[in-house]
């Protein structure tokens, strides 16, 4: 049984300057790594009495992109490049100079053995985790929006399964991917996720930030932001658009209800019933919506603008990276406890 999300309550914080981008966390622990703006990764165990921040240093820009595989963490930043780091020590395994541009998100499949990294050369590449080779290089975005400015690709996602990786730009065009093969299997827009301003400031802005699939890979839930006026802020509402990606039929149009701002990360329950989302403005949100009708379950003023979040083993909490800060969230059915699934082995691959 997972958590019931209208008693989402804050459990602990974690405060340290500095904006924290990327997050993975360690199966059956409450010990997280965390990307952050000063170039550094850091290791934070929450279930410590007196939790001591753990830094990795090798980067020379923020750290934007996080992900666990096996025994190792790979991050990536806007140096281009992803380094490989031992889950256990932070020492460094390999680095490699992997995009031409700045990469903005990195994430592994659950079995661990493939990483994916996107960045603004509008590239995403597929590697072997254990290795550091490079599987596939997919390029399915246009590197220019339709005004003729550079566009960007923000997120990528794979399927429980490891079947499939989504991949989403700053225009709202998304990609759906067999990863095996390395080939597009199908694309959806959102429009209006991305807004142009024409007159006043000839700029861009929005752009899809997050993505995920369904337990079953049916369904892929897309966050990002809506049409804005003025461009210099993030004032509008925060949207989550849902498909049914193989039919190309749009499931869940949610455009938002009353918190602003960019949705930062997706995640569905285990059992696909509801989907959780996070993100934010200068304020920062978590907001629950149920998959069968799209309609909102619980939301909630986070402590922070929320980069990145990962749910725990129990689906009854999540842990996430934000604005100066790291933040644990509950939302136990009262009187009950989880258990924590065993932690995976240091040499799973």
């Amino acid at each position: 049984m997972t958590g019931d999300p209208t008693k989402l309550k804050v459990a602990k914080q974690l405060d340290r300057a500095g904006i924290f981008f990327g997050l993975a966390r360690v199966p059956g622990t409450a010990r997280v790594f965390a990307g952050c703006s000063d170039a550094r990764v850091y290791a934070v165990d929450f279930a410590a009495e007196k939790p001591e921040w753990k830094e990795a240093a090798g980067h020379e820009g923020y750290v934007t992109g996080v992900a666990l595989a096996g025994s190792c963490v790979v991050s990536g930043a806007y140096d281009g490049k992803l380094i490989w780091w031992n889950a256990e020590t932070l020492e460094p395994v390999r680095k490699v100079d992997a995009h031409a541009k700045w990469v903005r998100g990195v994430t592994a499949s659950a079995d661990g053995r493939l990483v994916a990294s996107v960045a603004d050369d509008m590239l995403c590449k597929i590697w072997n985790a254990q290795s550091g080779e490079l599987v596939h290089t997919l390029a399915g975005h246009e590197p220019m929006t339709p005004h003729h400015y550079a566009s960007m690709l923000f997120t990528s996602a794979f399927s429980p399964d490891g079947r499939l990786l989504a991949t989403a730009d700053k225009v709202g065009h998304v990609v759906v991917w067999d990863v095996p093969a390395g080939k597009q299997l199908a694309a959806v827009e959102t429009p209006l996720m991305y807004t142009w301003d024409p007159k006043q400031r000839r700029h861009s802005i929005g752009g899809v930030r997050s993505l995920a699939f369904s337990p079953d890979g049916k369904l892929l839930a897309i966050g990002g932001t809506g049409q804005i006026n003025n461009i210099d802020h993030l004032e509008a509402l925060a949207r989550i658009e849902v498909f049914d990606w193989q039919e190309n039929k749009r499931t869940i149009e949610h455009a938002g209800d009353k918190h602003k701002g960019l949705v930062e990360r997706l995640a569905f329950s285990p059992a696909g019933d509801w989907l959780v989302s996070a993100g934010g403005d200068n304020e920062g949100f978590v907001k629950f919506l149920s998959v069968a009708d799209g309609k909102v379950l619980h939301q909630m003023k986070a402590p922070a603008h929320i980069h990145n979040f990962e749910l725990n083993d129990a689906a009854d909490g999540l842990y996430a990276s934000a604005h100066g800060k790291l933040v644990q969230f509950e939302f136990k059915v009262p009187g009950e406890t989880a258990p924590e699934a065993p932690a995976l082995p240091t040499d799973a691959a």
